[in-house]
């Protein structure tokens, strides 16, 4: 049973973190004029108002994209992410509406690029059809992200990024996200990959890790931001990336963006931690 909707949790720290990461990788995938596809797994509603009484209940955001705004001088790499952000909330740049992933994207791609998208919850997909249907280089499927990626991989572009982005409730979903990845790997040598998870417990995500670490993966890159101590009352204490084959220098720009985050969203000063490292080699 699909049961998830990200309306409650939209602009928070996690998304913040998830959706700056994103922006990098395809600004990186660009520095090359030809054609890359951008394929979600997980693509979500597009377009989450913050006004919405789900997304009211914990007002999550404020403890996310709200800080972020609030900046006076953020760092010039998040330039082309928060431009969109105040293009969604035109005019008067009241922050009201969040752009998800599929949104972002969109923005960034270029005239030669594609996207791929699929969504199979029966209240999202709706909805992200409403935001994206019309724009020609899209295609949108009512379908298991995962079977998606065995029935579409390799696209004709060469080169691109997919994006998985599970919703975590069944503990098999970690498993089908190794799994996914060592199909991109093989099929799509072009293709990058980015992972979103969460960071629940020390023993969930650690399971993970070392899950990836025996796979048959190579050049993975892992990317950290821990905001609340693992210690209190149970919930999402930080926010992790995966990065399967990254793109030149984007290790760097993520050395200097991740403590910025850190400081900036940090929830328990004496627990924040982040981390950007090599967890696979070529």
């Amino acid at each position: 049973m699909l049961s998830y909707q990200h309306i409650y949790h939209a602009g928070n720290f996690a998304d913040v973190h998830k959706h700056t990461v994103l922006a990098l990788l395809l600004q990186a995938l660009q520095r090359k004029p030809t054609a890359l596809c951008y394929l979600e797994t997980h693509a979500g509603r597009a377009l989450y108002d913050l006004h919405d009484p789900l997304a009211q209940k914990n007002c999550e955001f404020e403890q996310g994209v709200s800080r972020l705004l609030a900046e006076s001088s953020p760092p010039a790499m998040l330039a082309g992410y928060l431009a969109y952000i105040y293009k969604c909330n035109h005019p008067g740049n009241t922050l009201r509406f969040y752009p998800g992933s599929p949104l972002l994207a969109r923005e960034l791609l270029r005239e030669q690029d594609a996207m791929i998208l699929a969504e199979l919850h029966p209240q999202e997909i709706p909805l992200l059809r409403q935001q994206l249907q019309q724009d020609k280089r899209i295609a949108i499927h009512q379908r298991d992200g995962y079977e998606m990626l065995r029935a579409l991989l390799p696209v004709k572009q060469s080169r691109g990024l997919v994006l998985i982005d599970p919703a975590y409730e069944l503990k098999s979903d970690y498993a089908q996200v190794v799994t996914a990845l060592e199909l991109i790997q093989q099929r799509w040598p072009g293709g990058v990959a980015m992972v979103w998870y969460p960071l629940l417990t020390a023993s969930a995500h650690d399971n993970f890790i070392q899950a990836l670490r025996k796979s048959a993966l190579r050049d993975v890159l892992c990317c950290e931001l821990q905001v609340q101590s693992y210690a209190g009352l149970p919930g999402m204490k930080g926010s992790g990336v995966i990065i399967l084959r990254p793109p030149w220098q984007v290790d760097t720009q993520l050395q200097e963006l991740l403590p910025y985050l850190a400081d900036l969203l940090q929830q328990d000063a004496s627990a924040t931690h982040w981390r950007v490292e090599q967890l696979i080699a070529e």
